[in-house]
């Protein structure tokens, strides 16, 4: 069962991703499509974070969600926004990695 839970973890984290560029391009939530996106990965996103948390650590479970989210808007907005792709702003990137990579091996 614990395995199935990073899985459903996994995918929350990669909703996130989506959720978070769709609320970018909906433009405060004047564009609808981009909006009805947004919010509804959102709550599935959440949904399936709830359903991971019943057989992992919370701590956990919410840094890896959060770091997947982050690590995967970041490299979206670098890549497909044309926002910055310092050296620094990497690095920084493959710290969360790290850690996220970490906390999982870990937790098992």
């Amino acid at each position: 069962m614990t395995s199935l839970a990073w899985i459903l973890l996994a995918v929350a984290g990669l909703l996130e991703l989506v959720w978070a560029t769709a609320l970018k391009q909906s433009d405060g939530f004047t564009r609808l499509w981009p909006s009805v996106i947004g919010v509804t990965l959102s709550l599935a996103s959440f949904a399936m974070l709830a359903l991971a948390l019943r057989h992992l650590p919370v701590g956990t479970a919410y840094a890896v969600w959060v770091g997947i989210g982050a690590v995967g808007v970041t490299l979206a907005g670098i890549i497909y926004l044309g926002e910055a792709a310092s050296l620094q702003r990497l690095l920084c990137i493959l710290l969360i990695v790290t850690g996220v990579v970490g906390l999982r091996f870990l937790e098992g």
